[in-house]
């Protein structure tokens, strides 16, 4: 799949974003033929290992599809209902076994990949997550699998592939999918700036206005609130993998500015689907 990871691709995805999804893809694939039992839990998920991996291949699948145009309903975009048709479409799906789920998982990065070669990067494409053009698909697909390949390296009590490298090409998806996953009800009145910057590059600003988020690439002027953190931290925290409080126990993320209380309160103010 060197092709389809490389020339094609080049001038739709950001430099990296192909050889990230095609390098996540294969370590899941062999986290997945070293595992001793695929009914074992996975720590945090009511999933097993086959489950989650089962879940990975029909996501695989799905943003192949939607990148090559044919769009999917898929719950009605809320984390909530992204979460119930997960379920749904996991009990539809028989496949549990290791080297199988290894495989379609590969091969379904390798079609998404050809399907970006064939389209434009500023293409519209529907997908579980509302509108977004083929960087943000692509930065999605990367984003999910490290979430879940994270889940099966803990279960498995193998290393994770969760780098800063490829935190820093989620950010597009985390980026845009923040205001959709804003959580009403600790948000709701809410009036702050706050401005993240990633360790060692990478960086977007979230403004709250009676509640709603506004996130973009750019920092707001006069931030209430900034944020300094470690990028798999960044990751692992958004996604619901690492507590907040560990994580600036342990000295992996800072706060500062006129109101720096806001700092440990920002992370509950989503819900990860």
């Amino acid at each position: 799949m060197e092709r389809a990871a490389g020339q094609e691709v080049r001038g739709v995805l950001p430099e990296g974003l192909a050889e990230a999804i095609r390098t996540t893809a294969e370590a899941i694939a062999e986290l997945l033929r070293g595992a001793p039992d695929t009914g074992a839990p996975v720590p945090r998920l009511t999933w097993t290992v086959g489950e989650v991996a089962a879940h990975l291949a029909q996501a695989n699948a799905l943003m192949a599809e939607v990148a090559a145009g044919r769009s999917h309903h898929h719950g009605d975009g809320t984390p909530q209902g992204i979460a119930e048709a997960n379920e749904q479409a996991l009990a539809a799906f028989g496949e549990r076994a290791a080297e199988p789920l290894a495989a379609m998982i590969v091969t379904q990065a390798d079609a998404y990949l050809d399907a970006v070669a064939a389209h434009p990067a500023d293409e519209t494409l529907t997908t579980p997550m509302g509108p977004m053009n083929q960087v943000v698909l692509g930065s999605y697909l990367l984003t999910h699998m490290l979430g879940h390949g994270f889940d099966l390296a803990r279960a498995l009590k193998r290393p994770h592939m969760v780098d800063p490298a490829r935190v820093r090409l989620a950010l597009p998806f985390m980026i845009q999918a923040m205001p959709r996953v804003t959580d009403a009800f600790t948000t709701e009145g809410l009036n702050a700036r706050y401005a993240v910057r990633l360790w060692g590059g990478g960086r977007f600003g979230v403004t709250f206005t009676d509640g709603s988020a506004a996130v973009g690439h750019e920092l707001p002027d006069r931030p209430d609130c900034t944020i300094s953190i470690e990028p798999v931290t960044f990751l692992l925290m958004a996604l619901g993998r690492c507590s907040p409080v560990g994580a600036m126990a342990r000295g992996r993320v800072f706060a500062w500015g006129r109101k720096p209380w806001l700092g440990p309160r920002f992370p509950a103010y989503f819900k990860a689907p």
